[in-house]
């Protein structure tokens, strides 16, 4: 009996040495590697948390499936279902099959190694080969006096992509910034990037009302739990150089559940961004190419070529001359608390009408702070120039002293611009070598003049620092 062969296929015993190999190695090889992998991954995370101001919160480093599952079982996502189902008559499995795929689309997959050392050396090395990065802040003091328990969150005026980098490369050496980034980044690879980098996309203008409350409690969960965010209060690209309205529904978001006494304050960072030259600037302007058709994608590429091609070996005094200055200014902080004490509210127990009321009063407070810190840059002040004198063509040396009297101007109606960060002439004389290279102002025997045609851009970046000459006439 005991010496009866068993014959088996050869296809069998393949299958089941292979079941086998699978089950070791999920069981015993694929737990050990893990487990190795997230002791580096936490011992590297403690030697970065040592030299931040902010700490990378113990949400961030969350399984991202753990938070998912948290969304989607969020008490106010059920109470939305529900409501859904019985106005629409939709079945609650379809309707939490959304919920779902709404909750991994907004989920980031924070990685503090590629956000630190993959993406903070993107951030600066992108930066600094473009522009002359400036950095400057209105109180040092207040800004290292935040509560480190607090969440933070920087608010900023959106004039480039760049705008991202350039925060990142700036911000750190202090935190690591949760982005909301628009529908544009849901491309491979830039989407596992930007999700790895702790960004979280969100539909701009969406309808539906369970996305709206799926992403709500997200803002609301990460903001409870101190995650770093940035937010761009206007919602988009300014298209026409001005700061625009501030969009209420991300601050409604982090507000509305928000307990004054019991929860972490909030604490808004007023951040001010500008550049000499705005790479998108014809594309934000509606700008046609000689047919008068918008470009297509071989003309972009072409674009981007000639961009890598012109600066790759450029040195740092050809891309001043080309791109010039990008600049960053930290306001003074504003607490949330502070606002809530100051008028006697509380977000939780405001009707909706009413709490918009307070929003967009403290909507209003950060949008005069980010302006008051909006950097003036050399080409703002002669596009200024420029635009204050239609059809003038001026000396170099007087556009100098008409810049010297602008800022003259511009100090004297509260601009947060110090007397030892006035430009020099010789950092006028590159701007102007700027706007003349790129065909925006002619020189003719050292007399500029507006090139015909090109207004729309003199009158953008004068835009960005109009609100000053604008309290001249208010």
């Amino acid at each position: 009996m005991f010496d009866t062969t068993i014959e088996l296929p050869l296809w069998l015993v393949l299958g089941l040495a292979a079941g086998c190999i699978y089950a070791i190695m999920m069981s015993i090889l694929m737990p050990s590697v893990r487990w190795y992998f997230r002791r580096r991954l936490n011992r590297a995370i403690e030697k970065i948390n040592q030299r931040l101001q902010i700490q990378i919160r113990p949400f961030q480093r969350t399984k991202r499936q753990v938070l998912i599952d948290r969304l989607i079982y969020d008490s106010k996502v059920i109470e939305e279902i529900e409501a859904q189902a019985s106005a629409k008559g939709m079945s609650r499995e379809l309707l939490q099959a959304r919920v779902y795929h709404y909750a991994r689309e907004i989920v980031p997959a924070f990685n503090a190694l590629i956000y630190f050392r993959f993406g903070y050396w993107l951030a600066r090395k992108v930066s600094r080969f473009i522009y002359r990065v400036k950095v400057s802040a209105a109180d040092f003091k207040r800004l290292e006096a935040i509560d480190i328990e607090a969440t933070v969150v920087f608010v900023m005026n959106h004039r480039s992509n760049m705008d991202y980098l350039l925060v990142t490369y700036l911000a750190a050496s202090q935190v690591s910034l949760s982005y909301a980034v628009g529908e544009w980044a849901r491309v491979f690879p830039l989407r596992l990037l930007i999700k790895a980098l702790g960004g979280f996309f969100v539909r701009r203008n969406s309808n539906d009302p369970l996305y709206r409350k799926v992403l709500e409690r997200y803002v609301h969960m990460s903001t409870r739990e101190g995650v770093c965010q940035a937010v761009y209060l206007e919602g988009r690209l300014s298209r026409d150089g001005n700061i625009g309205a501030p969009k209420l529904g991300f601050l409604d978001y982090m507000l509305r559940g928000w307990d004054v006494t019991e929860d972490r304050d909030i604490v808004f960072v007023p951040v001010g961004i500008n550049y000499d030259h705005v790479l998108e600037d014809l594309n934000l302007l509606n700008a046609m190419d000689s047919e008068g058709k918008g470009k297509g994608k071989w003309q972009y590429a072409k674009d981007v070529f000639s961009f890598f091609r012109v600066n790759l070996f450029a040195s740092a005094e050809e891309k001043l001359c080309r791109h010039g200055y990008a600049s960053v200014n930290f306001g003074i902080p504003i607490s949330a608390r502070e606002f809530s004490h100051r008028h006697d509210v509380d977000f939780r127990h405001l009707d909706k009408s009413t709490r918009f009321i307070y929003v967009e009063k403290l909507a209003e407070e950060l949008i005069n702070a980010i302006q008051h810190v909006i950097p003036v840059l050399p080409v703002a002040l002669i596009s200024t120039v420029f635009e204050e004198n239609p059809g003038r063509n001026f000396r170099s040396i007087d556009i100098i002293e008409k810049v010297n009297q602008l800022i003259d101007r511009l100090m004297a109606n509260g601009s947060a611009m110090r007397e030892d960060e006035k430009p020099k002439q010789g950092t006028v004389s590159q701007s102007l070598s700027l706007l003349s290279n790129r065909g925006i102002l002619v020189e003719e025997q050292d007399r500029f003049r507006c090139a015909d045609g090109s207004q729309a851009l003199i009158r953008y970046y004068a835009n960005s620092i109009r609100h000053w000459i604008s309290k001249e006439s208010g």
